[in-house]
């Protein structure tokens, strides 16, 4: 997927005795979005903002370890280290000698093939690492100016960690003109450099200007282009984050210092084998234990009481927490989000007005655009176009607003109102935001994503289509309890019969399930609903709606 974006000078960053100014150079290519505002609350504004640049350059995908300077060395020590050995090994020189001309006639013959091309990926690799950082950075982070705050969002490069960071308008002393909407900014390695200089005695103002900066030649704005090949990847698992904050999950407040200690911990020892979870024990009013693995050391913060159902979660991928240990101390509270054992998770800081999102995929090495398809969670329905629009102006006349009074703006259900928005997530038009709990209008692109390209958002789901269309589904009767219903029927796959089940609560959420096909008992549920899952609830919605499609037990 290819992205254009067009910034006229670049951002930066000045720095005097009485104060800062930051000036970030929007997409001029996007509609004019600009807002100028005096920062009241230097550092935490300086913390979160350094906390969300951690995120755009943090990749902890596995790197082998670079070899290049041992293997020149021990060719150039290979005559006297043969000698040596040869001397002790008199018995074994001639083979030894043998065995040596063989490898070099090897290493002639592989090294003349492919050679050159390991000595230019290492140069531009070398490149790219010492002298242009930036270039890693595949995608700006964006930004969107709303009625009620601004706020930053990025994405990590290996694609696990997600970063927002939003700022109210009451956390401003002044602001002065703004225009709403959605826009990239010019983001650079030199950039975050010059945020450390944020003092609080200096007054700090940031603004976006959707001119940009005016710097001439021979009379002419001096535009700056970047063309990106984006990968699919990355578009997917921005989707996905904000259809995974929809999802039910499991509230955990913790003090600051709790979470401190957690990080001092791991900081303090490194584990050599498995497993390497947190495992949060948690029981309805009592203090939140934390089992840090494999050494079984268990925090219990008797500070932090758990308010919610009671439940065991592990959590993998911890060390990318450590991405919030310079915020901690300027943190009034820390709210986690856990949707379950092997699953995403969003940490929460407020600093009072500031507040910085950490979304976590399931496990580091899992990045979002495969850790599951949260999408398919989400409440199913079909809208048709028409009202589809009409809950999207809606959301544009406001900006922001939760389901119930999108449904009473348009006097539609609230099924059907979340069902649409649901579409324009995945499209990438609109966004759910965890602290605040309603839906913003935030354009990920400049035009909007193929609707056709993002018709099934996994193999699951295109599968799961054409079992339903062709008649191979059947629905046993559903069952209600405590408020859940649960779906069972059959699934013919290749001919054999599967027994999926499925469990949604009065939402119409997919909050549980089961099945005995490979895809479940490899995954569960921490990479999305099967095919047979989807499948049978596709069906029975299909009823509810009046329009019955395969067979009915």
């Amino acid at each position: 997927m290819n992205v254009v974006h067009r910034y006229l000078g670049q951002s930066r960053a000045e720095s005097d005795a009485g104060a800062t100014r930051l000036d970030f150079a929007p997409d001029t290519l996007r509609p004019p979005t600009f807002f100028t505002g005096k920062v009241a609350r230097h550092l935490p504004f300086r913390e979160a903002i350094s906390a969300l640049h951690h995120v755009v350059v943090s990749d902890l995908r596995f790197k082998p370890k670079d070899r290049t300077a041992y293997l020149a060395w021990l060719q150039a020590n290979e005559q006297q280290l043969l000698a040596e050995a040869l001397i002790e090994r008199d018995a074994v020189r001639a083979e030894i000698e043998a065995l040596r001309r063989e490898a070099q006639q090897i290493d002639l013959r592989s090294g003349a093939i492919m050679g050159p091309f390991y000595r230019a990926r290492k140069r531009y690799f070398d490149h790219l690492y010492k002298e242009n950082l930036d270039a890693w950075i595949v995608l700006d982070p964006v930004i969107t100016v709303h009625p009620d705050e601004i706020f930053f969002e990025a994405f990590s490069l290996d694609e696990s960690s997600y970063g927002r960071l939003s700022c109210d308008h009451d956390t401003f002393e002044r602001v002065g003109a703004m225009a709403y909407g959605t826009t990239n900014i010019d983001y650079s390695h030199a950039l975050y450099d010059e945020f450390q200089k944020i003092r609080s005695y200096r007054d700090t103002e940031l603004s976006i200007d959707p001119t940009g900066f005016e710097v001439q030649t021979g009379g002419e704005a001096a535009y700056r282009e970047d063309k990106i090949e984006l990968p699919d990847s990355w578009m997917r698992g921005f989707l996905q984050v904000s259809s995974a904050m929809a999802q039910p999950a499991f509230t955990v407040d913790l003090h600051p210092m709790d979470l401190h200690a957690i990080l001092t911990r791991l900081g303090a020892r490194r584990e050599r084998h498995g497993p390497r979870s947190l495992r949060f024990l948690l029981e309805p009013d009592r203090p939140v234990s934390v089992v840090i693995e494999p050494w079984n050391e268990r925090l219990t913060f008797r500070r932090s009481i758990y308010r919610g159902g009671g439940a065991e979660i592990r959590l993998w991928g911890r060390r990318r927490l450590a991405i919030l240990a310079r915020a901690l101390p300027l943190a009034k509270s820390v709210r986690l989000h856990l949707l379950g054992t092997g699953m995403p998770s969003f940490a929460v800081l407020d600093f009072g007005g500031l507040r910085f999102t950490l979304g976590l995929s399931g496990w580091t090495a899992n990045d979002w655009s495969r850790a599951g398809q949260f999408d398919l969670l989400a409440p199913r329905k079909d809208v048709d176009a028409d009202t589809a629009a009409r809950v999207f102006a809606a959301l544009g006349r406001r900006h922001l607003a939760s389901a119930a009074v999108l449904a009473a703006d348009t006097g539609l259900a609230r099924s059907t109102v979340e069902a649409a928005l649901g579409g324009y997530v995945q499209a990438g038009r609109a966004m759910f935001d965890l602290d605040k709990r309603v839906y913003r209008l935030r354009e990920l692109t400049r035009e909007p994503l193929d609707a056709g390209a993002l018709r099934f958002a996994s193999e699951q789901e295109a599968k799961a289509d054409r079992f339903v269309e062709a008649g191979l589904v059947a629905l046993d009767p559903v069952r209600h309890a405590d408020g859940l219903r649960w779906l069972t029927g059959t699934v013919l796959d290749d001919g054999s019969p599967l027994r999926p089940t499925v469990e949604i609560d009065a939402d119409d959420r997919m909050v549980g399930g089961s099945c005995a096909c490979g895809f479940y008992l490899r995954n569960r549920l921490m990479r999305g609903p099967c095919e047979h899952m989807l499948a049978l609830r596709r069906f029975f919605h299909a009823q509810v709606e009046g329009k019955p499609m395969g067979r009915q037990a």
